[in-house]
């Protein structure tokens, strides 16, 4: 058996301590998360905290806020947002890749220009309305489901490197486009649709703006819509005490608050992340050749 070379040993101590490097500052969330925040206030952030404490997620999690909906509300966008994102990018994508396919270099012009130019918020709002989506679960899921050009560009080029070959042998055996895009394409693109997966993934996941502009119902508030909206609370609870405007003993646990509001949050995706990981690089790196 080899014996390892002090190269490969000196370069895994170096990975290693970069990765216990990133891990510290998520390791510094979680603890003072779990931080009393008299303690906060008097010694600051600690990774070994003076005085613990669960105040931010019995608020959280024991509070009257609906956090448990809110929850359920987020898993399901994010859940449907996303594959039907996926489906439409990856439909598009095999569009713009197919050499028969008439126009699709002015398609793709016309999808360039989108990611230059932008009609702004005001359209936007007003396309929304028009379509009925204001106070349904619908206006967390549309308006960020028309493919990003980024992401699209991304699929076309991956797809592109695919030998035309294998289209034309299935036309000849009597394949229709949508056979040729299910079966053959999509299969030999996982890289890249797991790659736009994450994306559209995360996106869906940390997206807040719909629910401000389009939502007043609260069992329709997504989970970071309504940790926003608790953070906001609890800042202006703590400016009203600071100003003698409310009268109370009681120490918001306002920097634990945040920090539990973020553990809370990236549960899910960094469960996510580490089944994709291995698309992941290859879907970014094939992807972003050129033609």
């Amino acid at each position: 058996m080899n014996k390892p070379k002090p190269f490969h040993i000196a370069n895994n101590i170096f990975i290693g301590g970069i990765s216990l490097l990133c891990l510290l500052p998520l390791l510094l969330v979680l603890m003072v998360s779990l931080t009393s925040e008299e303690s906060i206030q008097q010694f600051g952030y600690q990774l070994f905290p003076s005085a613990f404490s669960l105040d931010a997620y019995k608020l959280l999690l024991l509070g009257s806020t609906p956090l448990y909906t809110s929850y359920m509300i987020s898993i399901f966008i994010t859940v449907v947002g996303t594959f039907f994102a996926v489906l439409m990018t990856g439909m598009a994508g095999y569009t713009l890749a197919a050499k028969h396919i008439r126009y699709r270099n002015g398609l793709a012009m016309f999808f360039f220009i989108t990611m230059v130019f932008n009609s702004g918020l005001v359209p936007w709002y007003l396309i929304n309305l028009e379509l009925g989506l204001r106070n349904t679960i619908w206006a967390l899921i549309i308006p960020s489901l028309i493919f990003n050009p980024f992401n699209l560009f991304l699929v076309r080029n991956y797809m592109s490197q695919i030998p035309g070959s294998l289209s034309e042998a299935a036309k000849i055996d009597g394949a229709s486009d949508i056979y040729i895009a299910f079966r053959i394409y999509f299969p030999l693109c996982t890289p890249v649709l797991a790659t736009i997966t994450l994306f559209y993934g995360i996106g869906y996941w940390n997206n807040w703006f719909n629910a401000i502009m389009l939502v007043d119902n609260q069992n329709l508030y997504p989970l970071q819509y309504l940790l926003f909206k608790l953070n906001s609370e609890i800042n202006m609870i703590q400016q009203m005490q600071s100003s003698g405007a409310l009268i109370s003993d009681a120490v918001m646990p306002q920097e634990s608050v945040k920090m539990a509001t973020a553990i809370l949050t990236i549960g899910p995706v960094v469960l996510f992340y580490p089944f994709l990981q291995r698309y992941f690089i290859k879907g970014l790196l094939i992807g972003s050749l050129k033609e």
